[in-house]
């Protein structure tokens, strides 16, 4: 078989099927050409969910005659002066307009600000066009019609309409939220109008455009930095979470990204705060060094590759940790909202609002305890309140105090006790309603987690030491972690080239396959050289431990028992939800109480 050079138009529409995969990415790429351009105003309009229509138009520097020439045909960039380990820009590979203009019909516009008019050309299924003059603002139109009429096959893979306006609008929301200064409009005959007005450096107010105004009152600043790497942005508290990961934002040096590390960092960071099938809302700005991250993975540019990636893991879980201990110890203000709206007629709870006291939807690692658990958990948390076989009527593990019944406290003071489950405290300006086994449980486990962090975990030895039979690198990369893996239990060493010998395995665990914990471990670590699987294992069998010892449902507590437990409360990172992520409290101001009685 003969090889053949391929023609240019061909090779354009071959470079199309990786850098435009729907309306949405076109709508990307000239967004950030915009961008880059200097704009400060973007418009976008849109008809049959971008596929019939896609405009952008921009305030930016526009382009001369010879750049509009250039600018359509591929490989042709301004952006790559200091090289591929040195980019600044959003756009860079010059494949974006060649592409789009290769399987569409592709028209720009551009005239530079000091010029006297601007030019026209068109690329029309790879079909260049003649240049010619045509009155225009400063700035650039690119307008798009038709896409993928000279690739028709394309055309049966897309959604519906409404499907691809959507996900235009996603990536709208995206840029407006890393770019605040700009002001982004869109239009068009599928969709109703959408504006996000300029916000300078208030970064939070355009969150609060994209996210919504319940953001700004649930979420904690961030700012964090280690290495030469900088995290700054918002994390909302964990009772504030969303059904969906749609409400998580991740970017570096300004690029919005799609990244596997980052969503795995906010699991970490939020594991055991938020409940299952539940996801944080969240905002990372990662400014860094562009020599330590690569952003020519893919066509699309929104993944990236992090020279140390176990660093910027590490990075994100502290600093949202961090965070949350600092000020996430509180009720979501839509809790409230929550527990207004259910005082109207016709209220049926959502499935995330319809949580039982005793029951938890959260069961992510279960673990059947050995008869060794209980010693081995006395022996690693010593003084700390752990599962007994004490009567439900017993004391609670709850220091008894002198509380003096002073409002100011955050959570109040105790006034009574409802069904032995509910504490109702006084504040200065409205009540609070607290799950007492909910909030006891989260205080015990943060106990655990602290020794965790302190202490040498137990190990109990294999009586036959158990083999996991490994490909080399990853029995490499598991000896490089064998140190700091042994801190939390696990004893193993190499067992020739292509085998893990496994000796000893953590207590708290009791019978467990030790070889497949192992192959978890190199995986991860393979992944994102990182080994937290085990300590997250531990995590979740303290958290089922706390669960089953903290002050049960029904337990009658006297004053100074509750007011013992609030002030505990106050003082405990995380207590504002349970293991499992439910809320430990809801916070009323007197005006929503008086709002209830038509006195407001």
């Amino acid at each position: 078989m003969q090889i053949k050079l391929l023609p240019e138009t061909l090779v354009n529409q071959i470079a199309a099927g990786e850098v435009i995969e729907r309306p949405a990415s076109a709508a990307k790429e000239l967004i950030e050409n915009a961008i880059d351009a200097g704009a400060t105003r973007i418009e976008i309009a849109t008809s049959g969910g971008g596929k019939s229509l896609l405009r952008v138009i921009d305030n930016g520097s526009g382009m001369g005659i010879a750049d509009l020439e250039l600018a359509v045909r591929r490989h042709c960039t301004s952006k790559l002066d200091h090289g591929l380990d040195n980019i600044r820009t959003l756009g860079f590979r010059g494949e974006a307009l060649p592409s789009i203009g290769s399987i569409a019909r592709l028209s720009i516009t551009s005239r530079l600000k000091n010029a006297s008019e601007g030019a026209e050309i068109q690329l029309v299924g790879g079909r260049l066009s003649e240049l010619r003059p045509r009155a225009a603002n400063p700035g650039t139109i690119v307008e798009v019609r038709d896409l993928f009429f000279a690739t028709p096959a394309r055309l049966k893979f897309l959604k519906t309409e409404k499907a691809e306006a959507g996900a235009i609008t996603e990536v709208i929301r995206r840029m407006a939220i890393a770019f605040p200064h700009i002001r982004f409009t869109v239009s068009g005959t599928d969709r109703a109008t959408l504006e996000f007005t300029a916000t300078g450096d208030d970064r939070l107010a355009r969150i609060a455009q994209v996210i919504g105004k319940d953001f700004e009152e649930n979420a904690i600043a961030l700012d964090a930095e280690r290495e030469g790497i900088h995290l700054s942005g918002f994390a909302g508290i964990p009772v504030f979470n969303r059904g969906n990961s749609a409400h998580q934002f991740a970017f570096v040096n300004g690029r919005p990204v799609s990244d596997k590390l980052i969503v795995s960092a906010l699991r970490g960071a939020y594991a055991e705060t938020v409940p299952s099938g539940r996801y944080p809302v969240a905002v990372l700005d990662l400014r860094l060094d562009p020599a330590l991250v690569d952003v020519n993975v893919h066509p699309a540019k929104s993944d990236v590759r992090f020279r140390d990636p176990g660093l910027v893991r590490g990075l994100i879980i502290g600093a949202i940790r961090e965070a949350l201990a600092r000020g996430g110890d509180r009720s979501s203000t839509t809790a409230a909202r929550s527990m207004m709206g259910a005082f109207r007629p016709g209220f049926r709870p959502t499935p995330a609002q319809n949580w039982s006291p005793g029951a938890s939807p959260f069961r992510p690692f279960s673990v059947e305890p050995s008869a060794g658990l209980r010693e081995a958990a006395q022996a690693m948390f010593g003084d700390i309140a752990l599962p007994s076989a004490r009567p439900e009527s017993s004391a609670p593990s709850i220091p008894e105090v002198n509380a003096e019944e002073i409002f100011t406290h955050p959570l109040g003071a105790a006034r009574t006790q409802v069904h032995e489950n509910y504490i109702i405290a006084q504040t200065e300006d409205g009540m609070v309603i607290v799950d007492q086994h909910a909030a006891h449980e989260r205080l015990v486990f943060e106990d655990m987690r602290k020794a965790l962090a302190t202490k040498a975990i137990p190990s109990q030895a294999l009586l036959i030491p158990e083999i996991a039979d490994l490909p080399e690198e990853d029995c490499d990369r598991l000896m490089e972690h064998a140190e700091s893996l042994k801190s939390l239990g696990l004893h193993y060493e190499r067992f020739g080239p292509g085998a893990i010998l496994i000796r000893e395995t953590p207590s708290m665990l009791g019978e467990i396959d030790a070889a497949a914990l192992v192959r978890e471990l190199a995986d991860e670590i393979g992944e994102w050289d990182t080994s937290v699987t085990l300590h997250s294992r531990l995590e979740h069998v303290a958290a089922t431990m706390a669960c089953h010892g903290s002050v049960r449902s029904g337990r009658r507590l006297g004053v100074e028992e509750m007011n013992a437990l609030l002030r505990q409360m106050e003082a405990t990172p995380g207590s504002g939800q349970c293991n499992h992520g439910r809320p430990t409290y809801i916070k009323l101001k007197l005006a929503d109480i008086e709002r209830l009685f038509g006195r407001s």
